[in-house]
């Protein structure tokens, strides 16, 4: 019986590794700028495909570029990849711009839908710090990204004129341009066509060893992304990330300011926290973080300097300056959109010139405890004053002086609070 059992477990072993290692086409969606978590995604696709011994990777592009690090990660995993790589530009309306191209270029395939664009692919649009640079500086960059996505297109054997005036140019291309000018390899509508269109193509993979694709029913299956991925991505929107920032320090203020409240520390603690884990993420300028920084300091004295509105006029300016330098991305999508910044900026600075403004006030108040609370309350000589006598003032009887002559009955108002709980009035 034994002899039978244990051959019938190997056999049946066998036949679930042989469905689990099934050969099938995964797919990716990449449609947020090209950033380290972009990056990771990629980069964790390609080695799932190759643990999965799958015959095609596709990965749906839509992006507007981004990082050059981060690209430059994601292409040096593309063209070492065992599994052949298809960059699919999709859906209609979608584009593969600076970065984007790049990445596409060096993927084994390089298919666009209708309606797509992709280019667009300046120095100054990959690089990190463009707006600083010289002239010469300038032109270094520029020779080595025109020298870079030629080689791409050479290994892949794609027109390398029309990728380096990409780069050279800024010039972008619709579909019908790339595939008339074999910048890209084919057209299609749809992901099963791209499928059956390229079953049975042969293509040469960067090292230069010729694959046949054998796609026919093979199963299309969607990497979904893990629970830290979508966490990540969701974090590494600019916006969202600045809007955490500003939340963190308010909250932290209200805390500090109230101490005990708890549930602003909290908030502000997590929010602060959550940004400060977008800035691993974005490229951060730390000048502009040590502005907003300023700015919230500036708000601070203003309740303890009397600066006559100068302290929060610096802190408006040095929140909103601070704001718009504060992440320095080759890209607007990387940035904070001036349409959250120019709301965010007022609606704190509102926050905080309310708050200086009430305590303020709050100080300026007449106390209503103490000895303090007397001064200025009004009263009725109960006896004549010769020199002191009693007055009832504030629900209570007191003994009291004055410099006037005071009757019995007459009005008298509180001005001082002497020793010995004697209290010095004037006739009113």
């Amino acid at each position: 019986m034994k002899r039978l059992v244990y051959p019938l477990i190997f056999f049946l072993l066998v036949a679930i590794s042989s469905v689990c290692l099934e050969a099938r086409i995964l797919t990716i969606t990449i449609k947020e700028p090209i950033h380290p978590i972009t990056a990771e995604v990629v980069i964790k696709s390609i080695e799932k495909a190759r643990q999965e011994n799958a015959q095609l990777l596709i990965i749906k592009l839509d992006t507007p570029g981004g990082l050059d690090s981060s690209m430059r990660e994601m292409i040096e995993a593309i063209v070492s990849s065992p599994v052949p790589i298809v960059a699919y530009v999709s859906p209609s309306g979608a584009r593969a711009a600076s970065a984007g191209l790049f990445i596409s270029v060096a993927c084994d395939i390089f298919a666009m839908a209708p309606g797509t664009s992709t280019g667009a692919a300046h120095p100054v649009s990959i690089g990190t710090s463009g707006q600083n640079q010289d002239k010469t500086m300038e032109e270094k960059v520029t020779h080595d990204a025109a020298a870079y996505i030629r080689t791409l297109a050479e290994k892949r054997g794609r027109n390398m004129q029309m990728a380096e005036d990409a780069v050279r140019k800024s010039l972008s291309y619709t579909e019908q341009e790339a595939l008339k000018g074999k910048l890209i390899d084919l057209v299609a509508k749809s992901e099963q066509e791209l499928v059956e269109a390229l079953d049975g193509r042969e293509i040469k993979r960067f090292n230069g060893e010729v694959q046949v694709l054998s796609l026919k029913n093979q199963p299309v299956v969607e990497l979904p992304l893990t629970f830290r991925q979508k966490l990540l991505m969701t974090i590494a929107n600019p916006n969202l990330a600045y809007i955490l920032l500003m939340l963190g320090l308010l909250g932290l203020y209200f805390e500090f300011a109230n101490p005990g409240a708890i549930f602003p520390g909290v908030i502000g603690g997590i929010s602060l926290l959550l940004a400060l884990l977008s800035f691993q993420i974005l490229p951060v300028n730390y000048v502009g973080l040590l502005l907003i920084l300023l700015g919230t300091v500036f708000f601070v004295l203003e309740i303890k300097v009397t600066s006559y509105g100068a302290l929060a006029v610096g802190g408006v300016v040095s929140l909103f300056l601070g704001s718009v330098i504060l992440i320095k991305a080759p890209i607007p999508e990387l940035r904070p959109s001036l349409k959250f910044i120019i709301p965010v900026v007022l609606g704190i600075s509102l926050v905080f010139v309310m708050l200086v403004y009430l305590v303020i006030k709050a100080h300026a108040r007449k106390s209503l405890t103490g000895k303090e609370g007397m001064i200025g309350e009004l009263g009725q000589a109960l006896s004549p004053f010769s020199p002191d006598g009693k007055i009832f003032v504030h629900g209570e009887i007191w003994r009291a002086v004055s410099d006037d002559k005071i009757d019995k009955g007459d009005k008298v108002q509180v001005v001082e609070v002497q020793d010995h709980l004697t209290l010095k009035v004037k006739k009113v």
